[in-house]
């Protein structure tokens, strides 16, 4: 954290539902990880007999994931936090930890991010038309898994953000269920 500003570092669904209002918002990158579709989802986008697939950061060496970092207001800091923790950690897939972020204008802040843990039974690796399969059919307490994909894709294109696979598992997505 920068002082006592709470950061939050947002690369899937919290791009376009943060569940606050941020103080300040900037995009930012991530160096070490990467945006993937390698959680299944058997709360919030699929059950536990059909589940769906959410994205995660995953660790990767030689990438980096570009998203957004969300300034917490001093005064919504533990219960932004609470709300968090209550969402993102509904299970033990995720892992609460504090990440370095270059600002894109030129700052360097420390920010929670939720990184999947890999030793997990959600964690997981399909190739891109099985993900387009899973994200296709599930449905959980938020709704389609179609419809997370969808949003999370149109923030990024709105960001300026080239992703050719979620543009491709949203194309792909789009033809299984027509």
């Amino acid at each position: 954290m920068t002082g006592d500003d709470m950061w939050v570092f947002g690369y899937g669904s919290l791009l376009w539902n943060p569940g606050f209002t941020p103080a300040e918002a900037e995009t930012a990158t991530l160096p070490g990880y990467r945006r993937a579709f390698c959680m299944l989802s058997i709360h919030h986008r699929g059950t536990v007999e059909q589940p769906g697939l959410v994205l995660a950061l995953d660790a990767s060496p030689d990438d980096h994931c570009t998203g957004v970092a969300f300034r917490v207001a001093r005064a919504e800091q533990d219960v932004v936090l609470a709300e968090l923790r209550a969402r993102e950690l509904v299970s033990s897939a995720y892992v609460e930890k504090h990440v370095p972020l270059a600002l894109n204008d030129g700052r360097q802040v420390t920010a929670l991010a939720y990184v999947i843990e890999r030793s997990h039974a959600q964690y997981c690796t399909f190739d891109l038309e099985e993900q387009a399969q899973r994200i296709a059919r599930s449905v959980g307490g938020r709704g389609p898994n179609s419809e997370y994909l969808n949003n999370t894709a149109a923030h990024l294109r709105d960001m300026g953000i080239t992703d050719e696979d979620m543009e491709w598992l949203v194309g792909r997505v789009g033809e299984l269920r027509a």
